[in-house]
């Protein structure tokens, strides 16, 4: 039986610390992909593309060849032909060149090997991101307990197939295309719908948003995690295996302190008073700040001792509505939402995709790519490369560490805000006076920041990137890791800001699934840096740092939003000020 919302709000800390962790273990992994393909490229994945001409696929490529006879060194040799004569008798057979075809434990890896696997990491990136629009749609109108039963499911299944792949992966290796499949939708279930937890939390809304997002992008720690305890000699398949195992306790208690229902936004509910108004002519439940409001009009009206003429009252449906239930009826209703399509065509949101698509290209670029670039920093030294994808991998907990930093500017000084009502002052004249500064445009204010900061970082990180130093690139490393977080921070508190809180998880698929099919130009940016350019990304790095310039017109917007939000602002307390002059009385019913 699923826990109704009134007992998810009071486990909501311990929901909200499970799902910091299980993001952590189970949602986007995918994101330490450089540590993940090593271990793959040592379980032997797709070695047999590099397989000399005439070798069969399905040889086993651990055992050694034979070599042919009568020599016993003929291996070494570029062919019986090839003689230098250096005289007096002497002479000289040319080797093979040291820099023959790679091996990583016992497989051999190559080229080949490196494009089909980053094509496999490719199409479970892009699920990553392309699923969350159908996931937003299901979960705003179902809720987040199946979604997530669902994704625990599928990361369990992942695990299992990769386990079963690194069994025969002479014959098996397609199923990391099937797991990584799995992975990214399941992990991505993990992830959404967490982002609606924190509705539970008022005004520290933001702050948790920005949690479950750190979390989400520090899950790119797990798999260096893994190789550390796959370096340590324990099998590749038992790790998947109690891997998956883990996974089903993300089903259990998932399936335990999970409601059925949506959150709602903590304007909408306050998860403790529910009343059913069937007898004031409506038959809807309100809660917390509705019923507050709904119940104010009726008595400002009633205070007012304007009486309505019995044949002025107002009918509905053949009955007679009293004069509070008239109130109810034609000032208490509750404001339209706009609909998806109108929303998804407002400036903010089209300029978030355009932020939103440069630097998840930018950011998925570097990771795909990150490994053969280390590779030619450092001469091909397999055991140097693998110490900095460790130290990336490490340094993805920034990421949990540095994005409630973003999330303490989105909530900056919104304890201090009202919802733009007026309240009467304890003054003699009963005078009206602002609570506070407008919610909304604070909430727009912070935003501004936030995407200032980021993409002043962006642009640091693609400066960074530019430079072929290897020490250097550590630095390129932490600056990844935090735009990482500052970014998905920053458009998750925009989101919850600007827009319905029943739209937040359509809005936020749509803008992961037009970023993903946009981020999926990072397959033709690395066939070209490993082709054309061989394996220099300097051109393609020069090409992203000109469209990271690009995530600087959303600010620039914000700016004149906000402007408009201050006049708008300004006129309706104008014109409160005239109201109260015309009406020639200082007492608030009076022009209510």
């Amino acid at each position: 039986m699923p826990p109704t919302l009134a007992s998810a709000f009071a486990r909501r800390w311990w929901m909200a610390v499970t799902a910091i962790i299980e993001n952590l273990l189970f949602s986007a992994v995918l994101l330490g992909w450089g540590s993940l393909l090593i271990m793959l490229k040592s379980e032997g994945f797709y070695s047999y593309l590099c397989n000399e001409e005439g070798n069969s696929s399905s040889s086993n490529l651990s055992q050694i060849l034979a070599t042919p006879a009568p020599y016993d060194y003929a291996d070494y040799y570029e062919s019986e032909d090839t003689v230098v004569g250096l005289g007096d008798g002497v002479e000289m057979r040319p080797l093979v060149p040291a820099d023959g075809p790679l091996q990583m434990n016992g497989w051999l890896i190559c080229k080949d090997q490196d494009e089909m696997l980053n094509l496999a990491f490719t199409v479970g990136s892009f699920l990553l991101s392309a699923i969350t629009l159908p996931l937003g749609i299901v979960m705003d109108k179902y809720g987040p307990r199946k979604l997530r039963l669902l994704g625990s499911t599928c990361f369990g299944l992942s695990c299992l197939l990769i386990a079963y792949g690194a069994y025969q992966p002479n014959e098996l290796s397609v199923l990391i295309f099937i797991a990584l499949t799995f992975n990214g939708f399941g992990g991505m279930c993990m992830t959404f719908t967490s982002l609606t937890l924190p509705n539970m939390f008022g005004d520290l809304r933001s702050t948790f948003i920005a949690l479950m997002i750190g979390s989400y992008a520090s899950s790119a720690v797990t798999f260096p995690g893994v190789k550390v305890i796959y370096d340590l000699g324990v099998s590749f398949i038992t790790i998947l295996v109690v891997w998956a195992a883990c996974a089903g306790l993300v089903f259990l208690n998932c399936f335990f302190n999970w409601p059925l229902e949506p959150f709602p936004g903590p304007e909408d509910m306050d998860y403790t008073v529910k009343i059913k108004f069937s007898w004031l002519g409506f038959d809807h439940k309100i809660t917390g700040k509705q019923f507050y409001r709904q119940v104010t009009t009726v008595g400002r009206r009633l205070s007012v001792g304007n009486s309505l003429k019995e044949n002025e009252l107002a009918v509905k449906d053949g009955n007679k509505l009293c004069l509070s239930t008239m109130d109810l009826e034609m000032d208490c209703k509750p404001q339209e939402t706009p609909s998806f399509f109108k929303t998804i065509a407002t400036p903010i949101f089209l300029l978030s995709l355009v932020t939103m698509c440069i630097t998840q290209l930018r950011l998925l670029f570097y990771m795909g790519a990150m490994n053969s670039v280390l590779e030619s920093l450092t001469d091909g030294d397999l055991n140097t490369v693998s110490l900095y994808s460790s130290i990336f991998g490490v340094l993805q907990l920034l990421c949990l560490m540095t994005t409630p930093v973003i999330g303490q500017i989105m909530d900056w000084k919104l304890k201090e805000c009202d919802d733009g009502e007026e309240t009467k002052t304890s003054g003699n004249n009963g005078q009206i006076k602002k609570k506070g500064r407008d919610k909304k445009t604070q909430k727009v204010t912070n935003a501004l920041r936030a995407f200032i900061l980021t993409n002043l970082l962006l642009v640091g990180f693609g400066i960074t990137s530019l430079v072929p130093n290897l020490q250097l690139q550590i630095v390129s490393f932490i600056l990844h890791t935090v735009v990482r977080g500052f970014i998905h921070s920053a458009v998750g508190g925009l989101y919850a800001a600007v827009y319905p809180s029943s739209l937040f998880g359509s809005l936020t698929g749509m803008q992961s699934l037009v970023s993903a099919v946009f981020a999926l130009l990072q397959q033709p940016l690395f066939l070209a840096m490993m082709g054309p350019l061989e394996g220099d990304p300097f051109w393609v790095n020069i090409g992203l740092l000109a469209l990271s310039m690009l995530g600087f017109l959303l600010p620039l917007y914000l700016i004149c939003y906000r402007r408009t939000l201050l006049k708008e602002q300004q006129e309706k307390e104008d014109n409160a000020k005239i109201y109260i002059k015309i009406n020639g009385t200082n007492i608030p019913e009076a022009y209510v």
